[in-house]
């Protein structure tokens, strides 16, 4: 079956520091299969990462998991993904992340994490797609990087255009409808998840 909409997840290979960090991945998977989504990302098996995938799956979405080999080799990848897409590199990687899907979000990661969501920003910004791009603020997490765009605005770096680009939420529940809306796509629940 088709899904409703896909949405491409940007997260940390490891867990964190906060229970916050699992429980909002666990939270965005969980949303995408109730939606009937399907989601795309970048095919491992640990940290966040593995927990939105499982999440995604145990609520009966799909999940397309994009790996390079390299990362194949060291045995991350899940090979529970309804797809698992394996690719030369990680610009292979990325761009067919982001031709599956039809919005962005990034949770809590480290430096994987930021350099996928600014490319995705970038990228928007750029009309390489037209598709929206989030920022899953859980407990906090973004606050830091928020004040420093904010800094960036000030000193005429980026604009207020640049900065609309994003959405930014700390509630899964609230952030995510608002990114598959804005890609024109509907969020009904699946009529078995009522």
């Amino acid at each position: 079956m088709k899904p409703a909409f896909s949405l491409c997840v940007y997260c940390g290979s490891r867990m964190g520091q906060r229970p916050e960090y699992e429980q909002a991945a666990d939270e965005v998977g969980r949303w995408i299969g109730a939606h009937g989504g399907q989601l795309v990302y970048g095919g491992g098996k640990s940290g966040l990462m593995g927990i939105v995938a499982q999440a995604t799956l145990k609520a009966g979405g799909q999940v397309v998991g994009v790996i390079p080999t390299a990362l194949v080799e060291k045995e991350w990848a899940m090979n529970e993904c309804t797809e698992l897409h394996i690719v030369a590199n990680m610009h292979e990687r990325k761009r067919m992340m982001a031709d599956r899907a039809d919005a962005f979000v990034a949770l809590p990661g480290g430096i994987g994490t930021m350099e996928e969501f600014f490319e995705a920003w970038t990228w928007r910004q750029l009309s390489y797609h037209n598709k929206p791009v989030g920022l899953l603020n859980t407990s906090g997490f973004y606050d830091s990087l928020l004040g420093f765009l904010g800094s960036m605005v000030d000193q005429s770096f980026l604009n207020d255009w640049q900065m609309d680009l994003i959405r930014t939420g700390s509630q899964a529940s609230e952030l995510l409808p608002q990114l598959v809306q804005d890609a024109g796509l509907s969020t009904a629940p699946r009529l078995d998840q009522i």
